[in-house]
């Protein structure tokens, strides 16, 4: 059964040391591109993050956001420079008592400046803290995973109904070749039937021309084609995952056929059921670009 690469997952753990939150969020891309967002003490773990969403999400473009808080700590994780903070705060008075503007939010405004506050990284007293961050990590892409199975059962049957839709527009035009030929045939006849009956002619030439000119015109090739593209479409959206790529080939394929009928066909009945197909063709190429 094939998958989305619309995904979202959240996990959390929380003890008396430390409180984790992460959030994965997958979009549709043609590569893993992947966008780390973690505290500075993690920042040696990229390649080990990548890694696991690798092996679990395949590709996509991934966001991943960490939040780990350590606890029971009497340490704050920022820093703050009391003397540039003063020295703000003595300059902005000084321009407020200057133009004789109110100076209630200095304060404030002082705290705010440019290195007033600093954060600084944790450290770690050993690896435990990374460790269960990873058991986390793991389950959010899982929970990822798991959403993008349910949108790819949601995808299955948007693209089957479109399947379906050109698979009735195909029957019809199949209806109506028979009907075309004889309408080629019957035009054909009148136009030349008094012509014929006032000229000369070689009439074995004559029905070489006929004959060709109606290969040129047939269209059960594409018709067989079209058919057998649209089998393997449906049996490729029931295999393993990683189809995404190659429902976008046979999509083309489809297209390419479809679109011969229509320039081979010229005529007027044909191509309301060829606009159809098109219209629903165009559906499942934007569809497929969401398949894994």
């Amino acid at each position: 059964m094939i998958k989305s690469m619309t995904g979202f997952g959240v996990a959390g753990f929380e003890n008396e040391q430390m409180m984790i939150q992460i959030e994965v969020r997958s979009l549709n891309s043609k590569i893993l591109d992947l966008s780390i967002r973690s505290p500075r003490q993690f920042s040696d773990k990229e390649s080990e993050i990548r890694g696991l969403a690798q092996s679990i999400l395949d590709r996509g473009k991934v966001s991943v956001s960490i939040e780990f808080v350590p606890r029971g700590s009497e340490n704050l994780p920022i820093t703050i420079n009391q003397g540039l903070f003063k020295a703000y705060f003595e300059e902005f008075k000084n321009l407020a008592e200057l133009v004789g503007t109110p100076s209630n939010d200095l304060f404030k405004l002082a705290l705010q400046s440019p290195n007033v506050i600093t954060s600084i990284p944790m450290e770690r007293e050993d690896g435990d803290d990374w460790e269960q961050t990873k058991l986390v990590l793991e389950e959010a892409l899982k929970k990822c995973d798991g959403f993008r199975i349910d949108e790819g059962a949601s995808l299955y049957s948007k693209l089957e109904e479109n399947i379906t839709v050109i698979r009735s527009a195909f029957e019809r035009v199949k209806q109506e070749e028979p009907i075309r030929k004889e309408r080629i045939r019957q035009r054909i006849r009148n136009h030349f039937t008094q012509w014929m009956d006032e000229n000369s002619f070689d009439a074995n030439r004559f029905e070489q021309e006929l004959i060709y000119y109606f290969e040129k015109l047939d269209i059960t090739e594409e018709l067989v084609r079209l058919e057998t593209h649209l089998d393997y479409f449906m049996k490729s959206l029931s295999e393993e995952n990683g189809q995404g790529k190659k429902l976008g080939f046979i999509s083309q394929e489809i297209g390419r056929e479809i679109n011969t009928i229509g320039s081979k066909a010229n005529d007027a009945e044909i191509q309301k059921h060829v606009i159809l197909m098109k219209d629903e063709l165009e559906k499942i190429k934007e569809q497929s670009l969401n398949v894994l």
